[in-house]
């Protein structure tokens, strides 16, 4: 089968096609013939050396796919070859080839094309555990930053489905519009004082919950703009990873602070996630609630120019590899 392999850890020239043994079906997993898999920040870290894969997880670079079932495992039942599937990963995902958990399998979205279904389901797992893990609840406000991308995108328009009031930062001015016709009441861009402008659109009261992608860059903003009990949670580095925390206005607000990550967690807890998205969300695609945010597509082979779209910052919605 041919597989993505980095070359050496680096840029994105260091991506290329390569050839490795087809895996055998292992007992409780599927084997799935991949269509296409999504493209996401974790694999360009991974790529650079910085997000190693967890212990006994291939080192082939994917954490989401979209095809058909190929193998079924011993113990594997509900599946039949064929059908079709979309799968969270630990990795291996850049392959024509890969197993996986059974319950880390869940069937597409009704009504969604399979390559486009690729892109949804690490972007909803992440942003779906994560409201529960904060309890987002109807009528609190959130801060999304990032609103623009494929978390960002998902999450406006989850949390508006939840209830909630929903504030993005965004960089240009078509992605402070996407984030608008997505359902965001207050579209910001983050080149300004957005941390004032949070203050003056929630009267004083702050964010009620923020979902962070930059890390330390914001802490300290992040922090100044939580309401009373407050939850922020932070899911990505791309603004380092050590920032000044002060203790006594957390405690003041009696806030929290808290940090996770999909990809390491044990596999029950990997599908106990699945589980919930094709319950909750899946039916919000279906009745429209949800849509699709925009979406590219490269061939695997002009994988190294969909790594340096994601790196560019320009790209908006989700990028889609397909065999």
């Amino acid at each position: 089968m041919r597989i993505v392999t980095v070359t050496a850890p680096g840029g994105s020239e260091n991506l290329a096609i390569a050839e490795a043994p087809t895996p055998s079906v292992a007992p409780g997993e599927l084997l799935i013939e991949v269509m296409a898999a999504g493209v996401n920040r974790a694999d360009v870290l991974q790529r650079q050396g910085f997000y190693p894969p967890p212990p006994g997880i291939s080192d082939v670079i994917g954490l989401e796919v979209a095809g058909t079932v190929a193998g079924l495992g011993e113990g594997v039942s509900g599946w039949h070859l064929g059908d079709p599937c979309v799968a969270l990963l630990a990795g291996g995902g850049y392959a024509e080839y890969v197993n996986v958990p059974a319950g880390q399998v869940i069937p597409p979205p009704p009504g969604v094309e399979l390559v486009s279904a690729a892109g949804l389901i690490e972007v909803a797992a992440t942003v779906v555990s994560n409201f529960d893990h904060v309890h987002l609840e109807a009528g609190e406000t959130v801060l999304i930053h990032g609103g623009a991308g494929g978390i960002g995108t998902f999450a406006i328009q989850y949390a508006k489905a939840l209830g909630a009031r929903v504030i993005v930062t965004a960089g240009t001015a078509e992605k402070l519009q996407l984030c608008r016709s997505l359902g965001a009441d207050v579209a910001l861009d983050y080149h300004d004082d957005w941390a004032e402008a949070v203050t003056q659109a929630t009267g004083g009261a702050g964010a009620d919950v923020i979902l962070d992608i930059m890390g330390a860059k914001y802490l300290e903003a992040n922090v100044g703009c939580l309401a009373t009990d407050g939850r922020l949670v932070v899911i990505g580095l791309q603004g380092g990873r050590k920032g000044t925390l002060d203790l006594n206005r957390l405690l003041i607000k009696r806030a929290t602070v808290t940090a996770t990550s999909l990809r390491g967690r044990p596999v029950a807890q990997k599908a106990a996630v699945c589980t919930r998205v094709a319950e909750r969300v899946w039916p919000l695609i279906a009745n429209s609630a949800i849509k699709l945010a925009p979406e590219t597509r490269f061939a695997f082979a002009e994988v190294a120019a969909a790594h340096q779209l994601l790196e560019s910052g320009e790209s908006v919605g989700k990028i889609v590899l397909v065999w």
